[in-house]
Parts: C-alpha cells; sequence; structure tokens
C-alpha cells in the first residue's frame, strides 16, 4: 500500500496601512491513499504572539538601517554602504568581497582618494594586503556602488 504526501505551505506578506506583517497562511499535509483514494488533511497551528512582528519592532529595524546608511539596493549614503563606513585599510580581492565596485569618470556615488597613511575621513582609502577594515573586488557589471579616483575633495560628491 502505497501512499503519497504532498506539503504545501504557503507563506505572505501582507501590508495593511503600512503595517508589515508575516501570515501564515496555509500550511495543509495531504495523504493520499492509493487504493481507496481517501484523503486527509491537518492544519499547521498558526504563529504565536513571540513569532510575530509588532509594528514597533518593524519600524525600529527600518530606523536602524536608514541611520547605518545601507539602503535597500547597497548604494552609498552618509558615506556608509551596507553599514560600512567607506574610509579606512581596503584590501583588494578576487573573490568573496565585501563590495564590488567600479571605477567610473562621471556621477560616482562616491570619490575616492589612495593615501599612504591616516585614512581617516571619507573617501580616502590606504591599500594593505593584511587587515582590512573592507574588501573590494572591481567588476564591470552590477556594483554594489560606483567610484572615481581623485587627488583632492574625496567624500561624497
Amino acid at each position: 500500500m502505497r501512499k503519497y504526501v504532498f506539503c504545501l505551505m504557503l507563506f505572505s506578506l501582507i501590508s495593511v496601512v503600512g503595517h508589515a506583517q508575516r501570515v501564515y497562511a496555509a500550511a495543509d499535509v495531504i495523504a493520499t491513499d492509493a487504493t481507496t483514494d481517501a484523503v486527509a488533511m491537518t492544519e499547521v497551528a498558526p504563529m504565536t504572539d513571540a513569532e510575530t512582528m509588532t509594528d514597533a519592532e518593524t519600524l525600529t529595524e527600518a530606523g536602524a538601517l536608514a541611520e547605518a546608511g545601507a539602503t535597500a539596493d547597497g548604494k552609498v549614503t552618509d558615506c556608509k554602504c551596507k553599514g560600512v563606513a567607506l574610509y579606512g585599510r581596503v584590501k583588494i580581492v578576487n573573490s568573496f568581497p565585501d563590495f564590488k565596485v567600479k571605477v567610473v569618470d562621471s556621477f560616482p556615488d562616491l570619490r575616492v582618494r589612495f593615501v599612504d597613511s591616516f585614512p581617516d575621513e571619507c573617501g580616502k582609502w590606504k591599500i594593505v594586503d593584511s587587515f582590512p577594515d573592507f574588501t573590494i573586488q572591481y567588476v564591470e557589471s552590477f556594483p554594489d556602488f560606483t567610484f572615481k579616483i581623485v587627488e583632492s575633495f574625496p567624500g561624497m560628491p
């Protein structure tokens, strides 16, 4: 006697007047007996209060993301990208970078000056081989941000 079990879990993100809540719409387990074609259905209990996210928590997370200088698409805001300050010691890598970057001549997200000492302001980078603050990889398409190499006035354009 063969039984086939199918699991279907449907997760939805519902936005109601600016409030985001995670909702389990349905989680059904269907077992079918091949000889009798009998169907048995059971439902999974809905989320508990501890598992749901309150409106205050949602707004707190969004505020923390904005304060960190990160945006959804990873662009530069307040000299930060994905919450990481864009100055300091930088290592250039070929794989698994913190940021994928592209050098451009016009309309950069950041203006960068390579320095030998004191990379302590926005846009000042010191190239190192060990103990970097963040790592970059040069790419031609789909960068996290673009930058222009300058000799003066590094930072936000």
